[in-house]
Parts: C-alpha cells; sequence; structure tokens
C-alpha cells in the first residue's frame, strides 16, 4: 500500500502536469486477471485535434498532442484492450474523426469482439464520414447538443455548430448508426432541457445523457457557467419532468457519472444502471472503467489528467501491468470511507457512494473525497434552512485538464439571513477542517446541524 499512500498525499495539492518518461519498445505482455476486475469499458481520447473551441473543455482540446499514438500502436492497443476484458471502447477526442486512421481502428475494435462507439460534436461529422463508420461497424455514435442554438454555440464557440451537431445526428442515422445524445447542464442550459428533449427526441435517439459541468481545463477559466450546488434543487424538479416525458418519448435517460445522488429521483433517473442496487453504487473508474490519452498514457478516469491520476504509458508498460497495479489507477477502486472528508465523510450513504464522482470533487477542492454537487446534500442543507455555494480561490493553470481550487461556501437560504449572518461555515481544501468565518456564523456539524 505504500504506493497508495504517496498518491493520496499528492492529492492534497493541486494537480502538477508532468510529461510522460521517453517511449521505448516493448513486447506485450500476457494478461493474468488474478483478483484485479477487468476493465469493462475504455474511453479513449484517439486525438485531442478538435474543430470547435468549446469553454468547458476538460483537456483543453484543439492541436492535436505531440506524440500521439501512431496507427500501429493503436492498432496493437486495440488487441491489448480486448485481451484485457474490455467489453465496449469510446471513441472521443477531441474529434476522432479528424485522426485518418480512425474508421481503421472501429474496424479493428469490432473485430477484436469489442463494441465500438463515438462520442462527438459533429461539426465537421459529413455524410460521407458517416457511412464509413457504419460500414465498419460503429454500434452507435453520440452528439454533443448542450442546449439550444444560441446556448450550445455560446459554449461551442464557433457559430453554427448547433446546426452542423443536429446535420450529423441525421447523417448518421440515414447511414444506419443508432444515435444518442449528450449534454451538459450548465448555468445556460439547465433551463432548456425540456424544450432540448423535444427536439433530440424527434432525431430518433435511443438515449440521452445528462451531466454537470466540471471544473477543470477551459471550464476552470469559467465559473460562470457552473450551476451552484444549491441549484440542484431546481435542476431535479426539471429533471422529474424530462424523466416523465422521456418515458412518453421512448427516450431513455442515461445520467453520467457525476449526476445524483440518493435524492427521490434516483431510482427513475438510474432506471437503465441500477446493477442490481436499486442506486448509485460507486464511481466506476479505475474499476470498470479506464481513459486513455492519445499519446498512450493510461488512466482511472477519462475525465481526468495529471500525476495524481495517469498510471503509465503503454509505450513503457502493457495496459494489463498498468491497470492491475499503477496506485493511480488503483486508488479509486480501494477508496474506503475513511479517505473521505468534510460532510461526505459524515453521510449516511458513504460507504455506497463514497463521495460520488472523482471528476467532480478533485477538480473542485484539489482532491477527491468529498463533493457538494450532490441531490441528497442539497437537500439535506435545505432542511436545515442552508445552502451551499463554491467560490473560486485560486485559478487553473493553461494546461489540459488543469484544475484551479475553490472553497464551499455554507450560509442560510434565506437572503435577508444570509444578509445579516454571512457564511456559517466554510470548506476550504486549503485548511484541514471545516473553518467558521467571524460573526455570528456557527460551524455546521453533524450534532448540530
Amino acid at each position: 500500500m505504500k504506493g497508495i499512500v504517496g498518491i493520496k498525499e499528492m492529492r492534497r495539492r493541486l494537480p502538477v502536469v508532468a510529461s510522460l518518461p521517453t517511449p521505448r519498445t516493448r513486447a506485450i505482455l500476457p494478461v493474468a486477471p488474478g483478483d484485479v476486475p477487468p476493465p469493462r469499458l475504455a474511453v479513449w481520447e484517439f486525438t485531442l485535434a478538435c474543430d470547435q473551441r468549446c469553454i468547458h473543455c476538460g483537456p483543453r482540446a484543439g492541436a492535436r498532442r505531440p506524440d500521439e499514438l501512431t496507427t500501429e500502436e493503436a492498432l496493437a492497443l486495440v488487441g491489448e484492450l480486448a485481451a484485457a476484458g474490455v467489453g465496449e471502447v469510446v471513441l472521443i477526442g477531441g474529434e476522432a474523426y479528424l485522426r485518418d486512421d480512425f474508421i481503421l481502428i472501429i474496424r479493428a475494435i469490432r473485430e477484436a469482439g469489442m463494441a465500438a462507439t463515438m462520442g462527438t460534436g459533429g461539426y465537421n461529422l459529413t455524410r460521407e464520414r458517416a457511412e464509413a463508420m457504419v460500414e465498419a461497424g460503429i454500434n452507435s455514435a453520440s452528439v454533443s447538443i448542450d442546449g439550444l442554438e444560441a446556448t450550445h454555440d455560446r459554449v461551442r464557440a464557433v457559430p453554427g455548430s448547433w446546426r452542423r451537431a443536429f446535420a450529423a445526428l441525421r447523417h448518421l442515422r440515414e447511414a444506419g448508426a443508432r444515435i444518442g445524445v449528450n449534454t451538459q447542464i450548465n448555468v445556460w442550459s439547465r433551463h432548456e432541457l425540456e424544450a432540448l428533449l423535444e427536439l433530440v427526441a424527434a432525431e430518433g435517439i435511443h438515449s440521452w445523457q445528462l451531466q454537470v459541468t466540471i471544473a477543470h481545463g477551459n471550464a476552470a477559466d469559467h465559473p460562470e457557467i457552473m450551476i451552484q450546488p444549491h441549484m440542484y434543487l431546481e435542476v431535479f424538479e426539471t429533471l422529474g419532468r424530462v424523466l416523465a416525458r422521456a418515458a412518453e418519448l421512448r427516450v431513455r435517460i442515461w445520467p453520467a457519472n457525476n449526476l445524483g445522488y440518493f435524492g427521490p429521483l434516483e431510482g427513475p433517473l438510474r432506471a437503465h444502471q441500477k446493477r442490481d442496487t436499486g442506486h448509485y453504487a460507486g464511481c466506476e473508474a479505475g474499476a470498470g472503467a479506464l481513459g486513455i490519452e492519445s499519446d498512450g498514457a493510461i488512466k482511472g478516469c477519462p475525465s481526468l489528467g495529471g500525476p495524481t491520476n495517469v498510471g503509465g504509458n503503454i509505450r513503457e508498460r502493457s495496459l494489463w501491468e498498468i491497470w492491475s497495479e499503477a496506485a493511480q489507477i488503483r486508488e479509486i477502486r480501494e477508496r474506503t470511507r475513511d479517505d473521505l472528508w468534510g460532510y461526505c465523510q459524515t453521510c449516511y450513504y458513504a460507504d455506497v457512494c463514497l463521495a460520488g464522482c472523482t471528476a467532480v470533487s478533485e477538480p473542485l477542492l484539489g482532491r477527491p473525497g468529498n463533493n457538494p454537487y450532490c441531490h441528497h446534500r442539497a437537500l439535506e442543507m435545505d432542511r436545515l434552512g442552508l445552502r451551499e455555494r463554491v467560490e473560486l480561490v485560486q485559478a487553473a493553470p493553461p494546461v489540459g485538464f488543469g484544475t484551479g481550487l475553490f472553497r464551499v461556501i455554507r450560509e442560510p437560504k434565506d437572503p435577508e439571513v444570509r444578509r445579516q449572518q454571512g457564511p456559517v461555515a466554510i470548506e476550504d481544501p486549503r485548511v484541514s477542517r471545516l473553518v467558521a468565518p467571524r460573526g455570528p456564523g456557527r460551524p455546521w456539524s453533524p450534532a448540530t446541524g
């Protein structure tokens, strides 16, 4: 466990991106699973090249990485993924279709017996590309649509991207692909979900994935677009109506790992992903899912980067060695309640939830284990006459997956009381405890509320 302790200590500081070791040639090592669960899902950033400039982009996509995998290396990785037991490979970017060999890789994934899917912004996903994807065996493709037209184009920072996203959906559907949509819930899009559902359902989608914008990369530079934790109450009221209407339209709602948890909508929200539990069962990163960066870096969470998350590079070690041995990947699947802090450590659901999505808590508060983006938590705060909001205290560095630092402000929900009293308590990651602000407020605790 020595390696795990080291990573946990690193997580107490802001992640710093380090360069990877110099690539060297190695033979693929045989898989010997033992007691390590196989990764069921691999999310592969096939290239960092992108044709849009989204203000919420975690890896700050645009230009390709300087040392992305060659076609031969990518094909070898497909073989390692299949040998490790992966069932589905999701190609993302940047934009995967900006690499000329993406069709070849789709075909290789399918020939290796795995499902091949893709997440795309669709800006230049032409009819010809869609037809080639279907011919190669793509199982499904999901197009990102982040609100109605003005909101989407504002987020994507490219005029006309909303219309092109819908055109991509139609190209894929007409070519014979199964199609879905994924949407980030932010301050602008949260009021447009019901109207957007009607539009995407009319395109014949099978699923709609919903997630909240998280505080890394470009989004850390634009905290104004992030919903506040106390807004979860209103967001979930909207989601209740969305769930009812989606059932009528036969659209499957698929919440991402960062949307939840344990409120009254938990059952209906996760109806298609209960995994025999009936509720959220903890983060899958490093346990059933892995991420791949386009230069061969392997990590437990596709939405995180940097040395506290990257376990190694396939140019240095086999995929299975990294998956089964790297402390950065094992850390998530070996987490316990003792690794939690702040409110989450005291929560009734702590042993199951383990603070929810690591890709929310780590970029927000510098380390995982405390997550204010929780429906149950927002409801409990409201019951106590309180609310929570996050406040930026340190800007993110201008690197991919760069993270800033926020603190959680707990305050009365009544505006007049809030004006007179100020914050009740502050969860500040720069100190090791819950701190009481000056003035008449008092710190929150499990005993006193």
